[in-house]
C-alpha cells in the first residue's frame, strides 16, 4: 500500500523534508496512512468529499485546492492521467521537493521515466506492494498545467479528472431518453457529475427544485456552469448520505460502481438505499447501469414495483417505483 512505501522512504532517508514550511499533500483516499509526514505543518488536497471528510474528520488541515506557497509536496498518482499530471505541475512549481507516489496500474513507472527526463536529480523508486515511490526536486514541467476548462458538444464544460470528461456517457444519454415528461415537484440528480441529466431533468415539465449532489469538487463545479436554472441547488455530498430537506418525488441517478478499478456493486446498491429513504411514498426512481450489474435484488426489497424501461446489450434502464417501509 502507499502508506507503506511511504513510511519506508521516510524511515529510509529516501527523501528529507524541509524544516520549516507548509506541505501539501494531493489526492491522498482514505485510509492513506500519513504518519510520516509532520501533521501540524501538512494542507490535504481532495476534491472529493468521502476522502476530504474522512481526513478532515481525524484533525489533517483539507483544501479543495493548493492555494498559496509550499516548502515540499507529497503527490499520490490519480487514475486520470492529465489530473495527475496537473498535480505534479502544481507542485513541482512550488520550487521544493516533490514526493510521487503511485500504483503500477496507474502508470507509476512511466511517470518515473518522464520525471527522468524533466529532473536531473530523480530519486531511486521504492518497490514495494504493486507499486513505487520516488522524489525529485527542480525540472519543467509546465506543459502538464492543466489548461482549464474543455467543452463537450460545444455545449458542456468538463475539466480532466471528472467522470466522462470527454463526451457525454452513453449510459446517461439513454436514461435521459427514457426520462418521462413529468418527473414532480422536488428531484434529486444523485452522483450528478458535470450536469448532463440535470439539465435534461430541468427540461421536464413541473420540476420545482432539483437538487444537484455530486462527492466531486471539480464535477460539481462543472455543473454550476452547466446547469444555470435558478430551481438547481448544489450540494458537495456523499450521495450515500445526503439529507434532503423534503420528500422527494423522483429521483433520478447513473451511480458509479467503482471507486477503484474493481467493479464494486455495493456502491451502486448504497445509491439505491438513500433513494428509497429519502423519497415520497408515491415517489419514482430511474436509474441507469451497465448490464452486468446485479441491482434487481436490491430494488426489489426497497420498491413494490421495478421493471426495467429501456437498455440495449451494455447499459439498462431501471425505474423503480413506491419504496417500501422495509429496514434499509
Amino acid at each position: 500500500m502507499s502508506n507503506s512505501r511511504l513510511s519506508l522512504a521516510a524511515e529510509g532517508g529516501q527523501f528529507e523534508l524541509p524544516s520549516e514550511g507548509r506541505i501539501a499533500v494531493f489526492a491522498p483516499v482514505a485510509g492513506t496512512d500519513l504518519s510520516a509526514l509532520p501533521k501540524e505543518r501538512c494542507v490535504v488536497i481532495q476534491t472529493f468529499k468521502p476522502d476530504y471528510d474522512a481526513f478532515a474528520q481525524t484533525g489533517w488541515d483539507c483544501a479543495v485546492e493548493a492555494e498559496g506557497d509550499f516548502a515540499a509536496s507529497v503527490v499520490f498518482l490519480t487514475r486520470a492521467k492529465a489530473q495527475a499530471r496537473g498535480y505534479i505541475a502544481q507542485a513541482a512549481g512550488f520550487g521544493g521537493l516533490v514526493v510521487i507516489d503511485g500504483q503500477k496500474n496507474d502508470g507509476v513507472e512511466s511517470y518515473l521515466k518522464d520525471c527522468r527526463k524533466r529532473s536531473t536529480n530523480v530519486s531511486s523508486a521504492i518497490s514495494k506492494a504493486h507499486g513505487k515511490l520516488f522524489s525529485f526536486q527542480g525540472g519543467d514541467y509546465s506543459d502538464w498545467i492543466n489548461s482549464g476548462p474543455s467543452k463537450v458538444d460545444d455545449e458542456f464544460v468538463t475539466r480532466p479528472g471528472v467522470f466522462s470528461a470527454d463526451g457525454i456517457d452513453p449510459a446517461s444519454a439513454a436514461l435521459a431518453a427514457a426520462l418521462p415528461e413529468k418527473l414532480g415537484k422536488q428531484v434529486a440528480d444523485l452522483g450528478a457529475g458535470w450536469g448532463y441529466l440535470s439539465r435534461a431533468i430541468l427540461g421536464r415539465e413541473g420540476v420545482d427544485n432539483l437538487y444537484v449532489v455530486e462527492a466531486d469538487h471539480i464535477a460539481l463545479s462543472c455543473a454550476k456552469e452547466n446547469v444555470t436554472d435558478d430551481r438547481a441547488e448544489f450540494f458537495w455530498s456523499d450521495a450515500t448520505t445526503w439529507e434532503p430537506r423534503a420528500k422527494m418525488n423522483t429521483v433520478v441517478m447513473n451511480p458509479p460502481f467503482h471507486t477503484s478499478r474493481k467493479a464494486e456493486p455495493d456502491l451502486g446498491r448504497a445509491f439505491i438505499a438513500a433513494a428509497a429513504r429519502m423519497l415520497a411514498p408515491t415517489g419514482h426512481l430511474w436509474l441507469v447501469a451497465n448490464r452486468h450489474l446485479p441491482y434487481e435484488a436490491r430494488l426489489e426489497e426497497l420498491f413494490t414495483k421495478v421493471e426495467e424501461v429501456a437498455g440495449d446489450n451494455r447499459f439498462k434502464v431501471l425505474r423503480a417505483e413506491r419504496p417500501t417501509r422495509a429496514k434499509r
